[in-house]
């Protein structure tokens, strides 16, 4: 398979990008006729190229001019490698430096300098070389090679060739298996064939019939329905190239430069983060509005500084992130480009309290690729894998120590020694309070104890070495006592081994003084069982009659089974209806019953 690469280009207006791109490529990369007129780039121009190895790389042509900064942000976003030009007869400019930054902010690392024009001005070459050298200096670019140039002469086009072919060869191989974050650069209908939208493959695989969400002004699940990739279709398609992706489940008119195409569940989309500023980024000097771009997307963020190096942002709409993703922060005035910034948190917390923001400076300070898990485990004392990798915090093999993993939860030891603590203390208490209660209900267990979801609370209970059944949860080595009505309780168990179905009254019950809410604790005890009427029977008077009714010929009366258990219709009606909804037996009128099955 060939391999391919996207390439966007860089500088000043009028330096030669587009004339560079056409004497390389045979392709006119102006698309509209205005740009053509004028001769000035104004929107994003593509065309592709083979290079003396076979690898085929695609340029993304981007306007120099200040006034369409945006349309070039959103070419250079995605784009792993970058091809800045020089004019030899001009040499570095402003919206050179302008470009650089964007470059710096955004950490493309990877590139080739052209310096273009040679033929205007070849006795400037060694100057505007030495001239390139110190603007790069404290960037990534630094020690990019550089190569002369001219369109008009093609002089220097070969070497260009040659020199781009040994660039990409060093560029770490393009992740395919990573999950789909396909930044989108233009949108337009396609008669018979519905909606199409481009932009630059930087990692993962798309394929025909895959399921996507287009995240924009709202989020909408789309299908692939077919690919191409300049001009020729293909079933998937791997990185790095550009793509036009034909989508099933939405219209063209609801789709725009910076939305954006992901793996559904694999990013995490959010419109608060934390961020880490670069080196030369001070967020208490910058204003508290500005623009942020990433891919081809560019949002308006409120600036809350955390101290000098980092700050909160507030994003104008929700953006799918991972930690360490780039911003470049994007002013207004003189310099335009004020910096980039990294994603250290997606979901941060609050700050409420007087010295938060300092103190949370403090702890994104020591936040570093080897404990991050274990600082967000921490923070949130359990949190389900699903969502950290959706964050983007890598899950190291083995995990770290403080770190549990239990079924989809990661939980932090520590929260889950202070749930047990909090868990037996709280059963101990409402035993002292009530030990007739039977232990604390569930929906109390994780009201008190705070948890983030409700079914960690049985690896809680397990840990705690307690018991969890019928909603409560007891501690079996504290017995539940029934208090005063002990006595009255233990008469009717004793009355029920010499006849299981004499079912006391109402008034009996009333001079044991066995009240409602004694019976329901006695019954949760599973001490006494409880049937509708106020019936009360001992807790093995089902399994009892079963053993009678099971000997009478089949179907059988109420009056056949009063007889055989010895009891009263006021005790055997409500009987069998328990038996009923247990499934045991099986009413088939008003008066005959059978066991089922038989």
């Amino acid at each position: 398979m060939t391999e391919q690469f996207v390439v966007a280009t860089a500088g000043h207006v009028d330096h030669g990008k587009s004339a560079l791109v056409r004497a390389l490529t045979g392709t006119e990369p102006d698309r509209w006729a205005q740009e053509r007129e004028r001769g000035l780039t104004i929107d994003l121009g593509f065309a592709e190229m083979s290079l003396p190895s076979g690898r085929s790389v695609s340029f993304v042509d981007v306007p120099g001019h200040e006034r369409f900064l945006g349309n070039m942000l959103s070419g250079l976003g995605p784009a792993p490698v970058v091809c800045l030009v020089v004019a030899a007869d001009e040499g570095w400019q402003a919206q050179t430096s302008e470009h650089r930054d964007a470059i710096k902010a955004l950490g493309i690392s990877s590139g080739v300098v052209v310096i273009s024009r040679l033929d205007l001005a070849p006795d400037n070459l060694q100057s505007v070389t030495a001239q390139i050298r110190h603007e790069l200096a404290d960037t990534a670019l630094a020690q990019a090679p550089i190569v002369a140039t001219s369109a008009v002469t093609h002089h220097g086009l070969d070497e260009l060739r040659t020199v781009m072919d040994t660039v990409l060869h060093e560029l770490p191989a393009a992740d395919v298996t990573a999950p789909i974050r396909y930044w989108i650069d233009r949108a337009f209908p396609v008669k018979g064939a519905g909606t199409v939208v481009t932009g630059t493959l930087a990692a993962g695989t798309l394929a025909v019939n895959d399921q996507l969400t287009l995240i924009g002004n709202a989020n909408t699940a789309v299908t692939i329905r077919s690919l191409q990739s300049h001009g020729s279709s293909a079933s998937e398609l791997t990185p790095t190239t550009r793509a036009a992706v034909n989508l099933r489940g939405v219209t063209s008119d609801e789709v725009t430069r910076g939305d954006v195409l992901v793996t559904p569940g694999a990013w995490f989309s959010t419109d608060v983060i934390d961020v880490a500023g670069t080196p030369d980024v001070d967020f208490t000097a910058l204003p508290q509005e500005f623009g942020v771009h990433i891919g081809t997307a560019t949002v308006y963020a409120h600036c809350r500084p955390l101290g000098s190096g980092f700050a909160r942002l507030t994003l104008d709409r929700s953006l799918p992130l991972h930690v360490g993703d780039r911003f470049l922060l994007r002013g207004t005035g003189q310099r335009l480009i004020t910096g980039g910034a990294t994603v250290v948190d997606v979901q941060p917390p609050d700050l409420r309290r007087r010295g938060a923001a300092k103190q949370r400076a403090a702890t994104l300070a020591q936040l570093s690729a080897d404990n991050h898990l274990e600082m967000e485990v921490a923070r949130r004392r359990a949190v389900d894998r699903a969502t950290v990798t959706a964050m983007g915090i890598p899950l190291p093999d083995p995990l770290p120590d403080s770190v549990l993993m239990h079924e989809r939860w990661l939980i932090d030891r520590h929260a889950l020694e202070i749930w047990r603590q909090q868990l037996r203390a709280a059963v101990v208490t409402q035993y002292e309070r009530d030990p007739s209660a039977a232990g604390i209900t569930e929906q109390a267990a994780v009201h008190a104890l705070e948890l983030p979801d409700r079914r960690l609370l049985a690896l809680v209970v397990t840990h705690a070495k307690l018991q969890q059944s019928r909603g409560r949860i007891s501690d079996p080595a504290l017995r539940p006592s029934l208090g005063p009505a002990e006595a009255a309780v233990a008469e009717l168990e004793h009355r029920f081994t010499e006849n299981p179905f004499a079912a006391p009254t109402s008034a009996e019950l009333n001079e044991l003084q066995l009240d409602d809410k004694v019976l329901a604790a006695a019954a949760e005890q599973q001490r006494l069982l409880r049937l509708e009427d106020n019936i009360v029977l001992s807790p093995k008077a089902p399994a009892l009659a079963m053993r009678q009714i099971v000997q009478l010929e089949q179907p059988f009366t109420v009056s056949e089974a009063r007889q055989a258990l010895g009891t009263t219709r006021r005790t055997l009606i409500p009987l069998l209806e328990h038996l009923d909804a247990r499934g045991w037996t099986q009413r088939l009128d008003g008066n005959l019953r059978k066991v089922s099955g038989r």
